[in-house]
């Protein structure tokens, strides 16, 4: 007779002790837990997300006109990150949810003092859009206006002056806010490139 097992022995292989759950459950509840840990940790995360601008946009196409939304989304956590973001799609919500995937996609990571504010003078371009951004003292507040005031507002500057030089687009100067914040630098890292100490930088 051959060693081959009956289907009681593959029976009693596969029965579970009482009071567990079988293994295949198992691996389910933990796919499952996994699935909800990650949903949890993006509704609990400190990113917010705020509108500038929606336009109805139109694609000719051999057929006539293709309809869609765009919309400019900024996404920020305060906390010295931010991020410019653009969606299209065929209704509105669906473009925000574009923009705001495409804002994390582009983050900046921004220097803040102890104050909230920004170290250093900085200007940004994009396109036609100029923007000067300088640091300012505590009790300022944020002096800047339209999407300008959206990006440095969610990067977690408290204090800040900024002026717009150029173009009006809200979409331009929003990137060239971010092109701004994306060269500023703190006195310790621009000393430490230089190689010297941050006395021979002071003097």
């Amino acid at each position: 007779m051959t060693d081959t097992p009956t289907k009681q022995e593959k029976q009693a292989k596969t029965i579970n002790v009482p009071g567990e759950k079988p293994i295949e459950q198992k691996k389910n509840d933990r796919k499952k837990n996994r699935r909800n840990d990650s949903k949890n940790l993006e509704r609990d995360s400190d990113w917010q997300e705020r509108v500038v601008q929606i336009r109805r946009v139109s694609k000719t196409v051999k057929g006539g006109k293709k309809m869609s939304f765009r919309a400019i989304v900024v996404v920020g956590n305060e906390k010295g990150q931010v991020g410019v973001g653009v969606g299209k799609a065929g209704d509105v919500i669906g473009a925000v949810r574009k923009g705001v995937s495409d804002g994390k996609k582009n983050l900046v990571r921004v220097p803040l003092t102890p104050n909230n504010s920004i170290p250093t003078l900085s200007i940004g371009r994009n396109g036609a859009a100029n923007v000067l951004i300088r640091p300012a003292a505590p009790g300022t507040g944020v002096i800047a206006g339209g999407s300008i005031r959206t990006v440095l507002e969610l990067a977690g500057i408290k204090n800040v002056l900024a002026k717009r030089l150029g173009s009006k687009t809200p979409l331009n100067n929003a990137r060239a806010a971010m092109v701004a914040l994306s060269q500023l630098r703190t006195h310790k890292s621009a000393s430490r490139e230089r190689g010297i100490s941050l006395e021979q930088l002071y003097s």
